[in-house]
């Protein structure tokens, strides 16, 4: 196996940049390059030199973390240098002399991990995320995630069905046994098994949307404020506002953090008859925009009515608030009446507590993302459609077993409950998966 090596730290010019070196010869590289190797796990200084040349390109800490007690399993060299585009460029172009040794490829380190056991692809996945989080509950749920939380989950459940699987077998072959169990005790298993992914996948939607960022629509008559609305929240000018109906054609997308969640505040063409096609194609997509979204803002000014009264979410639609917007043009109007939320862009009256509001709402979405709860442990689509497989599975084991009892073929769908467990980890996914999943990664991890 070749040995790979990259830079593994941010962006450059920065205060250190740190260059990985994994695989068999990353301590023939270390030798070259510093003039041996320093104890292991022990970060020393050293000048970096050459090996062609005897050039001194820098000095800077050395580690030698000798394999398989590393990230990616293999002997690992990191070295620690002056984050330089010029040191870096240099101590680059000293690796690539050297045979057996190449570039990394995007996730390369990452894969490796997973080739060699240090993490199974759950725990791969939420290190991308992690690497990825830009919000705080996006960084707890991926840490989550990168910690193992689902892979502990897959590994009890992995364990249960082992153990069905040996409890049927020894039915088949020991039934006149009094110490065999029963169908039922590996019924009831399986139950508590189905039940556990059950719940899991009830919050792999919530995950996501943590993840990828809660979706908020903005809609209303044309002039109702809404690209105005928009403006104040995202602090500068995105959408074109004026005084003219019709202005706002298409989707305007603002991503936002409010409360430690992503959001994407989004920006709609005005709800109208109108005679205009492309007018007409704006008013279409607004309204998909708001049927998919997580929360529609349905923005009224003073003393107009609403398109619809104030409605949480039923039969799986989005929750729906009316903004009463520009207050500033109504005298002595109070702020909070009628259950809406009333605000002024213009004088930011009001604003303040529609975005306090706002935040007390994502935070009852997250609740499922909390330490204490598995709901957000499923953070994206292929997890979930593994583990929807999963219960299709279970479910249909267990509804052979009633009218059959125990038989051969049992078995064998207890094994393919066990293969629909290894391709969430990874023990059986196919090589086109992993390069789609690694090739994620960035250069260097």
């Amino acid at each position: 196996m070749d040995t790979i090596y990259a830079l593994s730290s941010g962006a450059l010019p920065a205060g250190v940049g740190i260059v990985r070196i994994s695989g068999p010869d990353a301590g023939m590289a270390l030798r070259a390059l510093a003039g041996g190797l320093p104890e292991a796990r022990r970060a020393v200084v050293r000048a970096l030199v050459d090996p062609e040349s005897r050039d001194v390109i820098d000095v800077g800490l050395v580690l030698w973390m000798p394999g398989p007690g590393t990230f990616t399993g293999e002997d690992t060299v990191e070295l620690q240098c002056h984050g330089s585009r010029a040191v870096i460029a240099r101590l680059i172009e000293s690796l690539a002399q050297w045979p057996g040794l190449r570039m990394a490829e995007p996730g390369e380190f990452a894969r490796r991990a997973f080739l060699n056991g240090r993490l199974d692809l759950t725990e791969a996945e939420g290190l991308a995320d992690l690497v990825a989080a830009e919000t705080e509950a996006q960084r707890r749920q991926a840490l989550r995630q990168a910690r193992g939380a689902m892979a502990e989950r897959l590994l009890a459940w992995r364990e249960t069905l082992l153990g069905c699987v040996a409890e049927v077998e020894a039915q088949l072959d020991f039934s006149d046994e009094g110490d065999v169990g029963s169908e039922l005790e590996v019924a009831s298993r399986l139950r508590g098994v189905l039940l556990e992914v059950r719940e899991l996948l009830s919050g792999a939607r919530l995950a996501e949307r943590v993840r990828d960022g809660f979706v908020v629509v903005l809609v209303g008559a044309p002039n109702a404020g809404k690209s105005t609305l928009l403006n104040a929240f995202a602090r500068r000018d995105v959408a074109i506002v004026s005084a003219e109906p019709g202005t706002t054609r298409d989707l305007v997308s603002v991503p936002l953090e409010l409360s430690s969640y992503a959001v994407t505040l989004i920006d709609t063409a005005g709800l109208r008859e109108t005679v205009s096609t492309v007018e007409a194609e704006g008013v279409r997509r607004a309204r998909v925009a708001a049927e998919e979204a997580d929360l529609v803002l349905e923005l009224v000014p003073a003393g107009q009515s609403a398109l619809a009264a104030d409605a949480p979410a039923t039969s799986g639609g989005p929750d729906r608030w009316v903004i009463e917007t520009k207050v500033d043009l109504v005298e002595g109007g109070d702020l909070q009446g009628a259950g809406r939320h009333r605000v002024s862009a213009v004088t930011g009256v009001g604003l303040r507590e529609l975005e306090l509001a706002l935040g007390e709402w994502l935070a009852r979405q997250g609740v499922g993302g909390s330490a204490g709860t598995v709901g957000a442990v499923a953070a994206n689509a292929r997890q979930r459609e593994g583990l929807l497989r999963l219960a299709e599975r279970l479910e249909s084991v267990l509804k052979r077993g009633q009218p059959r009892g125990v038989d051969e073929l049992l078995g064998e769908e207890l094994r393919a409950c066990l293969r629909a467990i290894g391709r969430v980890t990874g023990e059986v996914d196919p090589e086109s998966v992993l390069g789609a999943i690694f090739g994620r990664f960035c250069i260097g991890k």
